[in-house]
């Protein structure tokens, strides 16, 4: 999908983002994804978040927000695509799994994540925000 068929079918919106909104919610689910006597699926579910957010920066930064429709995260995960273009491919590939599985833990079951893909979402997000950062340093540096 484009920036335009996005737009048109409403499923993104143009936006004017600050630069501190995202950063602060990311900042803390980092943060709170490290805390060892959450459960495993607590830790993968506050990481996965992370990420999302971080992908909703850099669709802020390029103009746009999701707007709420169905399936919004996978949408989020698409837009970040086409915001961040190839370099971000494999770790938004890698997020589109951990949300399936966020789904499980939120709606369905207990004890889904183990730890080490606790600890390996957080791994990945900590990578995404980093990769995120750089690219906006470089496409928008008035809000770096």
């Amino acid at each position: 999908m484009s920036w335009t068929q996005l737009l048109a079918t409403r499923k993104v919106h143009k936006h004017q983002t600050s630069k501190q909104k995202f950063r602060a919610i990311v900042a803390r689910d980092l943060q709170d994804a490290a805390i060892p006597a959450l459960s495993e699926d607590r830790r993968f579910v506050t990481a996965y978040n992370a990420s999302l957010q971080t992908a909703k920066m850099a669709i802020a930064c390029a103009g746009y927000r999701v707007g709420a429709v169905p399936g919004h995260h996978a949408l989020t995960f698409e837009a970040a695509s086409l915001a961040l273009g190839s370099q971000a491919k494999t770790l938004l590939d890698y997020f589109e799994g951990c949300r399936r599985k966020r789904n499980v833990i939120d709606y369905t079951g207990v004890r889904i994540a183990t730890a080490t893909e606790a600890a390996e979402v957080l791994l990945h997000a900590k990578q995404f925000k980093k990769m995120v950062e750089a690219w906006i340093k470089t496409k928008h540096p008035q809000l770096s």
